[in-house]
């Protein structure tokens, strides 16, 4: 099928959360004409997901913070992360943090700073705390992207990148019932993360993870894609919407007959009390018997929760402004009963990047939830924000540089894609098949059942005729993407034979200190493979945190 209808720019931004807008008022500073798209509408993914208050926001409490902020990042990620990137990302916090201010964003602030609900997920002391609230951000980056002439591109679902002589120049879209290409000079990736592959997600229906395999059919590389956050969420009265995991300690659990499901649990005060200092489910504490527990119940209609008079009365300032959120979005007060069951929610790894947010293919760069290697396997929270804004303005201004030395292509660009006819009831079957076998339980066998059915179901779709419709095109070339970035986490899931951070493994529960090497996922010539990460790779990223050291030294002597 032949795109004719192109359009052209310097960098085209594809996804349109925080890493994504960032990136594209970034490189229209530096003069760049910036085209920003979106599947759904501007301001979308997991940045303005309403079924929370908003977003947690943590940097380094000062300079002199910087280094413990690094460690811990390192220390929680289990041995997981990308130094050199987590050395730019701390450095470069507290400095997007202000530039958020400076641009009239008005951020929430914690008046009880030393109650220990402060103290975010998985850390050991309280960091410079911050709330993003949906609203204020869209109002003021509203202005900025008109303010700088970035032109957006909303419903524009991107179905291929485009390739010429190794690099990318930009990416075919479906959009109104048509295919078209826009041409760039640079492309920036910032489509969130893959939570869409699981059926119960805490995300907006756009963050279906085909970011991660555009990158991949391009060339670029993956990283931990095994180390995924899931978390509790309301099945009912509101579906979807958080919850909050500092209300553990106050909270008993029961069962649809109004049995207490953690009565069995020796140690229950402590075990709940641990559990509140974190949201998603790690199997790094004793108390990943909790959330094995709320999984069990949700089989049977989910964890029914109630709360203690001590909590009603006198709730934590964190607490109190979940739920006067809760109140006025939702109707719901904490007299209310809720049924919660385990929810997918965001991606600790993904596309390899460098310091610079460039991948391993000329041209593209990458931002935010879909980029690895800043966390591991697991992340403390605050930080997955504090990604979009760090890394989403670092991308904007590598893929602007880029653009001022490239010549934009005008050939045309032949699109391979097959009819499918029953793409809904397969991407239906993709989502049951990962809930199965890759929520917080995990096994070789069910693994192995789940990378079958998407090598089946990529191969069936290849012996089908080829697409004639616009239409026909997105649904197979969208299905394709999501059961490669399926494979990718798969993969790397099987191959991880041991339990750390968010992957568990029940037939390898223990964590291993002969598995600590990170998984690199790749593909060639159509097959996804994973494998541990080479000692050239190690040596490459060791060089490249000596020149980050070299780049700080020299911001440093010059300020």
């Amino acid at each position: 099928m032949i795109v004719s209808s192109q359009d052209h720019c310097d960098v085209l931004v594809i996804g349109a959360g925080i890493a994504g807008i960032c990136a594209a008022i970034a490189a229209a500073k530096e003069g760049c004409a910036v085209v920003l798209t979106s599947s759904t509408e501007i301001f979308s993914g997991s940045s303005f997901f309403p079924g929370t208050w908003g977003l947690g926001l943590i940097g380094p409490v000062d300079a002199a913070d910087e280094d413990d902020l690094a460690a811990s990042i390192a220390r929680v990620g289990a041995g997981m992360t990308t130094p050199a990137l987590v050395k730019t990302f701390v450095h470069k916090i507290n400095p997007s943090i202000n530039a958020l201010k400076a641009c009239g964003i008005r951020l929430r602030t914690a008046e009880k700073s030393d109650e220990k609900e402060f103290i975010p997920c998985f850390d050991h002391k309280r960091r410079n705390w911050n709330g993003l609230e949906a609203a204020r951000m869209r109002a003021v980056f509203q202005k900025e992207l008109s303010e700088y002439g970035v032109r957006r591109c909303p419903h524009h679902e991107a179905l291929e990148l485009v390739q010429r002589s190794g690099r990318v120049c930009g990416a075919v879209f479906a959009a109104k019932n048509r295919l078209l290409a826009i041409r760039s000079k640079a492309v920036v990736l910032a489509t969130g993360g893959y939570s869409g592959l699981f059926q119960n997600c805490l995300t907006t229906a756009d963050v279906t993870g085909t970011g991660h395999a555009l990158a991949l059919r391009a060339g670029a590389r993956l990283i931990n894609m095994e180390f995924m956050q899931m978390m509790p969420g309301f099945l009912s009265p509101a579906p979807k919407t958080v919850f909050n995991e500092k209300t553990f300690r106050f909270a008993t659990f029961r069962d649809a007959d109004g049995n207490d499901i953690l009565a069995h649990l020796p140690n229950r005060a402590a075990l709940l009390a641990q559990r509140s200092t974190h949201g998603p489910f790690t199997a790094a504490g004793a108390d990943r018997a909790v959330d094995f527990a709320i999984a069990r119940a949700e089989k049977s209609g989910g964890a029914y929760v109630s709360y203690s008079d001590e909590m009603k009365q006198n709730p934590p300032e964190f607490i109190a402004t979940y739920f006067d959120w809760l109140h006025e979005k939702k109707g719901l007060t904490p007299n209310d009963p809720v049924r919660i069951g385990m929810y997918a929610h965001a991606a600790n790894g993904g596309i390899v990047i460098d310091s610079d947010a460039a991948t391993d293919v000329p041209g593209l760069y990458a931002c935010g939830e879909v980029t690895g290697g800043m966390h591991g396997a697991d992340r403390i929270g605050g930080l997955s924000s504090a990604n979009g804004l760090v890394f989403g303005e670092i991308a904007g201004k590598s893929a602007a540089t880029e653009a001022r030395g490239t010549m934009v292509a005008d050939d045309e660009i032949l699109l391979r894609a097959h009819s499918i006819p029953d793409a809904h009831a397969i991407r239906s079957r993709l989502r049951s098949v990962m809930t199965e076998n890759a929520m917080i339980a995990r096994s070789a066998d069910g693994l192995t059942r789940a990378i079958r059915f998407c090598t089946d179901a990529r191969e069936e779709m290849e012996r089908n005729a080829p697409a004639t419709t616009a239409a026909d095109a997105a649904a197979v070339l969208r299905l394709s993407a999501q059961l490669r970035t399926a494979t990718a986490v798969l993969t790397a899931a099987l191959l991880r034979r041991e339990s750390r951070g968010a992957h568990y493994r029940t037939d390898h529960p223990d964590t291993l200190k002969s598995e600590e090497k990170r998984i690199i996922v790749t593909e060639t010539n159509g097959a996804i493979t994973a494998r541990h990460e080479s000692s050239e790779e190690r040596t490459h990223e060791y060089y490249e945190g000596l020149c980050q050291m070299s780049r700080t030294c020299m911001l440093h002597a010059n300020t």
